[in-house]
């Protein structure tokens, strides 16, 4: 039998969440309570103490970023940036998911966004951190500030694309304002770099950017999503580290979870539906996938996936996260072994929307990474998959046979020193 919610979610939302609230007072209620004794209102106090000191360099947001403010959910507003931007890639996205990272450029690229690819950005080391403990606060630290140097000295803000990196980041720039002594011990090893401390005004995720830009990418939109049901996970690491970073917006159920990237979905037209364990996480978890796999295959099984299916008859699940995407799409494989061939397809919002824009299924989504049926999906959205596969069978038969070059996003570097060459560095006051 049918719970009520089932039945009609939408008057349960409304018994539930009565119009008559004053959401101002629920944004500044502690819904979630903060990960740490410090709000993000008084790190970023603290922070602007310490610029104004000459502890730290503060990389501000300026006009030329064009920036849009959102609520958090205390109702502080976070900036997001909108162009001249630094992206700071997944190490995931880029070795199982590639088609996650060239939709974000694609999309940018319909959008006529200023960015940098980065070559030279490294790991965030967030894999380190979570899954063997074997770093320490400063190397943490000093990974971090510098890729933020890097964006920095050229002047474009940075943009995260994992939500793992998102997370880590936001705790190691708490770390770094509330403890003196790990900026004292990271310092002079910047300096043998000729860097300095630089802290980003706001650390930003894509996803917030996709959110921020969805309505301008939706009026780009090829095809017809209105009859679609997107089951939505949101990412532990973009919204339970440090939480109240997050941005938030009464549109998605009515402001009580994450704007990204569920506001996405609904800009585009697509019908959000709910499940019971939409607070779960994934089942990726960093350790226990290293050294238990089969707990997390069978949690990302029937913890998300089988509730998506069963509870939402959902057509697609959307996230916005490298282990997210990964999990919830590699994972599925497994359970045919034992007879569940559900076979929901998984999509970061990054392909969800460049799909729907009309992006190669295969060139930019790069669906056949994916061990889920993409194809049955993007059928019910009316694009022509089959004439999309003839043709990218034929341009990898066309490169093999040097009858075609390779097509590029954005123009390729020509030399290897432009990776190795390092424009001058940014001159700042070493203290006497």
């Amino acid at each position: 039998m049918e719970s009520s919610v089932e039945q009609n979610p939408e008057r349960e939302m409304e018994r539930a969440f009565p119009n008559d609230l004053d959401w101002e007072e629920i944004y500044q209620r502690v819904i979630y309570k903060y990960s740490s004794p410090h709000g993000i209102q008084h790190i970023k106090e603290l922070m602007y103490k310490l610029e104004d000191k000459g502890e730290i360099i503060v990389q501000h947001i300026k006009p030329s970023n064009n920036p849009v403010e959102y609520q958090t959910i205390n109702g502080n507003p976070k900036k997001i940036p909108t162009t001249k931007l630094w992206n700071h890639k997944s190490c995931g996205q880029c070795g199982h998911i590639p088609g996650y990272p060239t939709s974000v450029f694609w999309i940018m690229n319909k959008l006529e966004t200023d960015y940098v690819d980065e070559p030279h950005q490294t790991s965030c080391t967030g894999w380190n951190y979570h899954a063997s403990g074997a770093s320490n606060p400063v190397a943490l630290a000093g990974v971090m500030v510098r890729n933020f140097w890097r964006a920095y000295e050229i002047d474009y803000y940075p943009l995260i694309h994992c939500g793992t990196s998102f997370g880590h980041y936001k705790e190691i720039r708490n770390m770094l304002i509330l403890h003196d002594e790990v900026r004292q011990k990271l310092r002079p090893i910047m300096r043998k770099l000729d860097m300095d401390i630089v802290i980003p005004e706001e650390i930003v995720h894509y996803s917030e950017w996709l959110y921020v830009n969805s309505k301008r990418a939706a009026s780009h939109k090829r095809y017809d999503l209105s009859e679609i049901k997107a089951a939505v996970h949101t990412p532990c690491h973009v919204y339970k580290l440090v939480p109240d970073d997050t941005i938030y917006d009464p549109i998605v159920y009515q402001g009580r979870r994450p704007a990204a990237p569920t506001g996405t979905v609904i800009n585009f037209g697509a019908k959000p539906v709910d499940y019971s364990t939409w607070w779960d996480c994934c089942g990726f978890g960093f350790r226990h996938i290293l050294t238990e796999r089969e707990f997390t295959r069978s949690f990302a099984l029937f913890k998300k996936v089988v509730p998506a299916v069963e509870e939402a008859n959902a057509d697609v699940f959307v996230t916005s996260d490298t282990g997210c995407v990964t999990t919830l799409d590699k994972s599925q494989w497994v359970g045919k072994a034992h007879g569940y061939n559900y076979n929901l397809p998984v999509l970061a919002d990054a392909q969800f929307a460049a799909l729907a824009m009309g992006a190669d299924p295969y060139k930019i989504g790069q669906i056949h990474w994916h061990a889920t049926d993409v194809e049955g999906f993007l059928r019910k959205i009316g694009v022509p998959i089959q004439e999309y596969k003839e043709q990218f069978i034929q341009y990898l038969q066309d490169i093999k046979e040097g009858k075609a070059e390779t097509e590029f996003l954005y123009k390729p570097h020509r030399k290897i020193d432009f990776y190795l060459a390092l424009p001058d560095r940014v001159q700042y006051e070493r203290p006497q």
